[in-house]
């Protein structure tokens, strides 16, 4: 990933409340001959990632374990437009961007195929997501029959990465001035980057 000094993000707890935020990662895999993207919800530990696919997918059967893996975390992006800066009516000397915020994940695969591990990966990211999106009405894997969990939990393999590198990027106007880059958070208005942008300080 190109990474200017200027948009590096090395906050671990920034980093975490990112994928936290957006849990759905692309992972990059290098399958035989060709390169691969599986999106899949990863829960991201101090030291791994952990998630599960449908035994379906060929992913647990093209890939070793202990294989390379990339996982690619999108937070929020916006369309940045040099009619929002205040110095375009000095010079005119802007011109449009992309704001964002990324992390990639590299590290190592390891598939399971017990039903300890699968249970404990589809637990884990349940509980986040039933308690983020119902509170104190969360579902609760215990609410449905056992057989037909039992059944479910067969049709799936779970999986951990062994973190090995993050880099991650907050690409928010921190080149600007501080006028420019809160005449682009103004721009935007209620969109989710804009107020990272209003908390920062330019470089």
């Amino acid at each position: 990933m190109y990474l200017p000094a200027d948009f590096e993000q090395t906050d671990a707890t920034q980093i975490a409340a990112l994928i936290l935020a957006a849990p759905l990662a692309t992972l990059v895999s290098h399958a035989g001959d060709a390169l691969r993207a599986d999106h899949i919800p990863l829960i991201m530990t101090k030291t791994k990632l952990i998630g599960h696919i449908a035994h379906a997918n060929d992913l647990h059967r093209k890939l070793e374990d202990g294989a390379a893996v990339l996982a690619i975390f999108s937070g929020a992006n916006a369309y940045i437009t040099p009619n929002s800066y205040p110095s375009k009516a000095d010079t005119h000397e802007v011109v449009p961007t992309w704001n964002y915020e990324v992390a990639h994940v590299h590290g190592t695969i390891m598939f399971h195929h017990d039903r300890k591990a699968k249970l404990g990966a589809v637990g884990l990211l349940t509980k986040m997501m039933e308690t983020r999106t119902n509170g104190g009405d969360a579902w609760r894997m215990s609410d449905a029959p056992a057989d037909y969990l039992n059944d479910k939990l067969d049709g799936i393999v779970g999986f951990e990465i062994l973190i090995m590198q993050v880099l991650a990027k907050s690409k928010l106007s921190q080149n600007k001035s501080d006028a420019d880059r809160l005449g682009a958070a103004h721009t935007l208005g209620d969109h989710p980057i804009a107020g990272r942008m209003q908390n920062l300080h330019s470089k």
